[in-house]
């Protein structure tokens, strides 16, 4: 979706059924089930400029493209957030903690963050392309 969905949507009450119809089977396996795309492969790694990077379950804007920087990592990386439209929390799978970054309106899986990104903030946010859709304003 590259506009943001503006129907009236109780994300939390969705089904897993209805999470499936809205999204692919990528879409769906990253943002609601918690998985990975292999690295380098994501369709917005090289996605370059001005414009917002948005939540590919529900169309909240995530990222300012202006944030997004070069990584090597194999996923899309910003050194910031849009304010409160994004939500972390503790991660202990794969035998690892790290920090999981969610997508505040609807919960969606979103990839991790990290302490070791640019200035002015220090964070990287290593997130999954498919979780991603970006309104390029160029």
């Amino acid at each position: 979706m590259s506009e943001p969905d503006t129907e009236a949507v109780d994300w939390g009450a969705l089904s897993d059924a209805e999470w499936r119809e809205r999204l692919t089977e990528e879409e769906y396996e990253i943002l609601r089930a918690s998985g990975t795309e292999p690295k380098f492969s994501g369709d917005l790694l090289d996605a370059k400029g001005d414009g917002t990077f948005r939540c590919a379950g529900c169309g909240t804007p995530l990222f300012d493209a202006e944030t997004k920087f070069e990584s090597g990592t194999g996923w899309p990386s910003f050194h910031d957030v849009l304010d409160g439209n994004v939500e972390t929390e503790v991660d202990r799978s794969h035998g690892m903690r790290r920090i999981e970054v969610i997508c505040a309106t609807c919960g969606g899986h979103l990839g991790h963050v990290f302490d070791d990104g640019p200035e002015p903030t220090g964070k990287r946010y290593c997130i999954n392309s498919a979780a991603l859709e970006f309104d390029s304003e160029a």
